[in-house]
């Protein structure tokens, strides 16, 4: 079993005052006093939404959808701000009010779990693209992530925060549900649901999915066409800086886990999987 909470290694009183507690499930405390306005959040049929468990290839996925759905040239991605072109529902900035009056079509990404986002999402009102990742690459990059954010304090060690994961106890709440509740919906005609291992294993299958879902009309030449285009992104992100340490590659807990870390981890995820038909690639 995993270990409770009691048995997991203390961290900084100051890394738990970071998250805000809504519904039982932990959230980043600029959602505080936001979740009824999301909830209620107008929609667009034109909308494309974004999303992911935090640090399961957002920023790449974006990318990519930005090609698909606009007919980006990947040269000209790599020179813009690509945040500011889909920003964050739940962020401060730029704000609920600010997204609501973006000029159509608006692309928009969160991390919250299904059941925090806009009802008329779950009304069947836009497209939602939502990618997961493989649990043990993703809690590598987020423990990095925590590191390298000053406003998270975390200080702890790559074990005691793996233990945190495990336990449910990171912002965003529990990644075993969040990909559960998703996949529950995978079939809902308004959903894609995407694995990030497959843009480094069937890129080709991946992209023609997601032109297929946005309604991007293209021949066999202008697919292969689009799929090198979102290669050469992908081999762009993982070359920058921001992936120095190649955070964005498959199989990276190889490098981190310990024998007895990963015993309890398949442990853990046995335990909270074992009842889903979803499954992941955890090395290529």
């Amino acid at each position: 079993m995993a270990e409770s909470e009691a048995d997991t290694p203390s961290t900084p009183i100051e890394f738990e005052s970071k998250y805000f507690e809504f519904d039982g499930v932990r959230l980043p405390p600029f959602c505080r006093g936001k979740m009824e306005e999301i909830a209620n959040f107008s929609l667009r049929s034109s909308d494309i939404w974004i999303v992911t468990y935090p640090k399961s290839g957002t920023s790449l996925l974006q990318e990519v959808v930005y090609l698909v759905s606009q007919g980006a040239d990947p040269d000209e991605i790599g020179l813009m701000n690509i945040d500011e072109q889909l920003p964050v529902l739940e962020y401060p900035q730029p704000g609920l009010d600010i997204i609501q009056e973006l000029t159509s079509p608006r692309l928009i990404k969160s991390h919250l779990p299904y059941r925090f986002l806009p009802t008329a999402m779950h009304n069947g009102e836009s497209k939602v693209i939502y990618m997961a990742r493989n649990p043990k690459d993703l809690v590598v990059s987020y423990y990095q992530f925590h590191r390298s954010l000053r406003t998270m304090s975390y200080r702890g060690t790559f074990q005691e925060f793996c233990r945190r994961f495990m336990n449910d106890k990171l912002g965003y709440g529990s990644w075993f549900e969040h990909v559960q509740e998703f996949w529950e919906h995978r079939m809902d005609s308004n959903v894609l649901f995407l694995k990030y291992e497959d843009m480094y294993k069937d890129l080709g299958t991946l992209v023609g999915k997601l032109a297929r879902f946005l309604g991007v009309s293209c021949d066999k030449a202008q697919l292969e066409t689009m799929v090198e285009s979102c290669n050469q992104l992908i081999e762009q992100c993982c070359n920058s800086e921001a992936l120095s340490i190649c955070r964005g590659r498959v199989g990276l807990w190889q490098d981190i886990f310990t024998v007895s870390m990963n015993d309890k981890f398949d442990t853990v995820y046995r335990q909270k999987m074992g009842k889903s038909d979803l499954t992941f690639d955890f090395g290529l």
